[in-house]
């Protein structure tokens, strides 16, 4: 197992969630984030005011995922959520020791 993990522009979020269901997965867990890489923020004007932004806005998705359809999973992230543009985000793909559904105790690929 797998745990998939982009970081997106948020505007791309249901392009991203329809790619997704598209290629069956049906859980993802959403959060909103702030960071910055090469885009390196930006300046906005606010009351006649100039500053800076640093921290941009992003969406952060987790997605736990069976190691045979890790690369259909990240195919259908990074066409969905790509504008061409610098800042469309990265996608993590790192090792998944043990899911567990807490509801039945089901263990590995059958708790997701």
């Amino acid at each position: 197992m797998k745990m998939v993990m982009a970081i997106i522009k948020p505007f791309k979020l249901d392009d991203v969630r329809q790619a997704l269901a598209e290629v069956g997965m049906t859980g993802v867990t959403v959060t909103e984030v702030k960071g910055f890489g090469r885009q390196k923020g930006h300046t906005e004007l606010y009351r006649g005011a100039e500053y800076i932004v640093d921290f941009l806005p992003k969406t952060k998705l987790e997605i736990a995922v069976p190691d045979e359809q890790v690369e259909r999973v990240v195919e259908a992230i990074v066409k969905a959520a790509g504008t061409g543009k610098i800042g469309d985000g990265k996608v993590f793909v790192y090792a998944l020791d043990q899911v567990i559904r807490i509801r039945t105790g089901e263990l590995g690929n059958d708790a997701l």
